[in-house]
């Protein structure tokens, strides 16, 4: 079996330079050779397997540090912090991720149909970012995904079918019943998913709690709770970071000025905008722009 010092040598020789390094379509190396300041962003619905350092990564108030050790799973859309916490030149932070497909999930969960823990509808929704302990089958198949990088002809062919092996792995884990909620078409999971996908796409308009129930086809309480449930924010609160870090976005590559980027993402007031994005960058609007400038290496990755 794959020890995780074979992983770490493999990444570091694919990925040379700080940064991310693509596998393929759906999956990538990152490395970084030193602590990180936090940085501010979206994560994807992804698994995070390290293989040397240590990375946190704050949401919803809670704080999640996966290593070599544990990987890292979320199910949904995430404003959250990432920081690098564990890294040096001479053993750099390194990582692999991989984007999480319902479709591929959902299409294992039919051959997996036999596993009582994966059932449809089997308990509560759960939160939808959390670390597993890596084992070595997982840590096998991802070899084997980043090997591919040597093979780009057998990527084509080869990577779908270790995609599917990782999910597998994950599935028959204590991350399966995390990620069967991620395929299930008419369970709660796809219902919120609904709502982050409009909060998303319509993130500079105002609305109404029932307005977005029924667009997530939910009771408006309903919504609230497994809203909750799942990302630790309210679907106010949620609308907020993106809002701000859309807002944020725009005044780094746009160079708007913090009145302009506010009302751009849907604030009427400037000041709130101002007072709320310093409550979360710590800083306000255009010196945290200067900072960012001079270290865009605090722009989130994984």
């Amino acid at each position: 079996m794959v020890e995780q010092g074979e992983l770490a040598a493999l990444i570091e020789r694919y990925a040379p330079h700080d940064g991310e390094h693509g596998i393929c379509e759906k999956a990538s190396l990152h490395r970084a050779s030193q602590p990180t300041e936090p940085k501010h962003g979206v994560f994807g619905a992804a698994v995070c397997v390290v293989a040397q350092g240590r990375k946190q990564v704050l949401s919803g108030g809670s704080v999640l540090v996966y290593d070599a050790l544990n990987y890292l799973v979320a199910s949904v859309d995430l404003p959250v912090i990432g920081q690098v916490i564990e890294a040096s030149p001479r053993e750099p932070y390194l990582s692999f991720r991989m984007d999480l497909d319902p479709a591929v999930i959902g299409d294992l969960l039919l051959q997996l149909g036999g596993e009582p823990a994966l059932a449809q509808d089997a308990g509560p929704l759960i939160g939808a970012m959390a670390v597993s302990q890596v084992n070595p089958p997982l840590l096998d198949a991802v070899m084997r995904m980043v090997r591919l990088i040597d093979t780009p002809r057998d990527a084509a062919v080869l990577a779908p079918l270790i995609e599917r092996e990782i999910l597998y792995r994950m599935l028959l884990g204590d991350q399966g019943p995390r990620l069967a909620q991620i395929a299930r078409a008419d369970g709660r999971m796809r219902q919120v998913k609904r709502a982050i996908g409009w909060i998303t796409r319509h993130f500079n308009q105002p609305f109404s709690i029932e307005a977005l129930a029924a667009e997530a086809r939910m009771s408006p309480s309903a919504l609230h709770r497994h809203f909750k449930a799942v990302t630790a924010l309210s679907p106010l609160q949620y609308q907020k970071q993106i809002r701000l870090q859309e807002a944020r976005k725009l005044i780094l590559a746009q160079r708007l000025d913090a009145s302009s980027a506010g009302h751009a993402v849907g604030y009427d007031s400037a000041s709130q905008f101002s007072r709320e994005y310093a409550r979360l960058f710590g800083a306000p609007p255009l010196r945290d722009a200067a900072r960012l400038r001079a270290r865009p290496d605090m722009l989130l990755d994984t």
